[in-house]
């Protein structure tokens, strides 16, 4: 990896490469080129401390900024004090891509294709160490407490123990499921293959952790949802979830109700059986035929207020809100904004941040009390799809502040400081009715202007359009 800022990371680093103009272009070979690592898991810590036409002429409808100033005003249809962002971190990986961030305690976890699990320290990327494992291809990372679950190459996920002082620790706890080779020793052949049952078949894309009763959720390639008691490490639920990939997960820590999103374009609400750990269907939501790549849950306990967000492959942000009589979920409308599809999502307080294979990732602010949203910035992050964001919130005096994490298919990794002043009176609403007669004109126009949009954007890599125009591109 490289670092555009200060120079204080340690070996990790190519310190011969110092002067880079642009970031690489994207390549599709770079993206499907996999590395191979034998050892055993085992820690290791290093020592302690592009926006579419419209925008651009916005651009040049504001006043250029201050050059003592590091911040950017958002790029929106009118001139917009709502929101500030600035870049304070990029790295750049020169070999792989980063498939998976979590953030906690200070601690910034990275995946990748690579067999170790890096940490940084918040906010700036000073690299407090690594975790060592056997496998590599981290899809997913999640962090709770003191424990930090990572699903590797060989469908398992590991458990590690985790330790932020003045030094970095880890420590792995176990595997999920134990290995043949250990259940060879300690139990029966009967054992040994319901052990070899449990484990997932294909890529574990996706996690999720039930904090109330220990049960983390894992969903796979395979189509299948395994639910995992942590205290015991034993799968105590395995069902088929959808007719394709799985490729997010969340759960409601409210009342446990889990939400799966899938390839075959369905959402799914599964509930625990009363009194067992078999879980049941209890509702789908199915409003559009596209791939759905992500799922965002945002819920607030004082207004008992819930909405579900999904971004899928037409570019569009689905959302649905909870009726607080009926719990069910009710679809409010999309977000429109997103060329191509919507890759990643997070929601946090009222905002929604997005990543997409346009490149770009667009802050979304719903209004308090309503269904309405605005769309308070558009952030030219990469030069390739973003493939995974992360935030955590900043408090501050004045303005509510965030720092948002983002990681892409151009082989960078980037940290931004956003902070979104109070809401004004005027809205810029990027709602869209959900009415089939409007969906079918919005389809219609984003096919029409596709093709166009491609050559218009200077930032996208040539042979990734070729290929995106080809439609043979695929992130997994």
């Amino acid at each position: 990896m490289e670092y555009y800022g200060k120079r204080s990371l340690h070996s990790y680093f190519d310190k011969e490469r110092r002067s880079i103009q642009s970031p690489p272009h994207l390549s599709l070979n770079s993206h499907l080129k996999l590395s191979e690592n034998h050892e055993v898991d085992h820690h290791l810590y290093s020592p302690s401390r592009s926006s579419n036409a419209s925008a651009a002429t916005m651009y040049s409808l504001m006043p250029p900024p201050s050059p003592d100033s590091p911040w950017t005003l958002s790029p929106l249809q009118t001139p917009s004090p709502s929101l500030l962002y600035h870049c304070i971190a990029s790295l750049h990986r020169h070999e792989g891509t980063i498939y998976s961030i979590a953030v906690a305690k200070g601690i910034v976890f990275t995946g990748s294709e690579s067999s170790r699990i890096r940490a940084w320290r918040q906010p700036d990327c000073i690299e407090r160490g690594y975790l060592q494992a056997s496998c590599g291809d981290v899809r997913s990372i999640l962090v709770y407490g003191n424990m930090l679950f990572t699903s590797h190459k060989d469908h398992k996920v590991r458990i590690w123990n985790v330790t932020v002082t003045d030094n970095f620790r880890g420590k792995k706890i176990t595997t999920l499921p134990k290995s043949t080779y250990y259940s060879f020793l300690k139990f029966s052949r009967s054992s040994r293959n319901n052990n070899n049952n449990n484990q997932h078949k294909d890529c574990i894309s996706c996690m999720a952790y039930y904090h109330a009763e220990g049960l983390l959720y894992t969903g796979s390639w395979d189509k299948t949802v395994k639910a995992w008691r942590i205290s015991d490490n034993r799968c105590v639920d395995s069902f088929l979830a959808h007719e394709d990939n799985v490729n997010s997960i969340v759960v409601n820590q409210e009342d446990g109700c889990v939400f799966t999103c899938s390839s075959d374009g369905s959402i799914k609400i599964w509930r625990r059986v009363y009194g067992q750990n078999s879980h049941t269907l209890t509702m789908t939501l199915k409003f559009q035929p596209s791939p759905i790549n992500a799922l965002a849950l945002s819920s607030n306990t004082s207004n008992a207020t819930c909405f579900l967000y999904s971004g899928s492959s037409d570019g569009f942000i689905n959302f649905w809100e909870k009726e607080k009589s009926s719990g069910r979920f009710n679809h409010g409308g999309f977000l429109q904004g997103h060329r191509f599809s919507v890759l990643c999502l997070v929601a946090i307080e009222k905002l929604i941040f997005s990543g997409s294979e346009d490149t770009t990732i667009r802050v979304w602010r719903r209004e308090e009390g309503s269904c309405f949203h605005e769309c308070l910035a558009v952030l030219d992050a990469h030069r390739g799809p973003v493939k995974c964001l992360a935030a955590t919130l900043e408090i501050d005096k004045v303005v509510m502040g965030f720092l948002v994490y983002s990681a892409s298919l151009d082989q960078t990794f980037k940290v931004w400081r956003i902070k979104v002043l109070p809401d004004h009176e005027e809205k810029v609403v990027n709602i869209i009715s959900s009415s089939e007669e409007n969906i079918d004109q919005l389809s219609e126009i984003n096919r029409m202007k596709i093709t166009t949009e491609y050559e218009l954007n200077p930032v996208l890599s040539p042979s990734w359009v070729e290929k995106k125009l080809q439609g043979s591109h695929h992130f997994h």
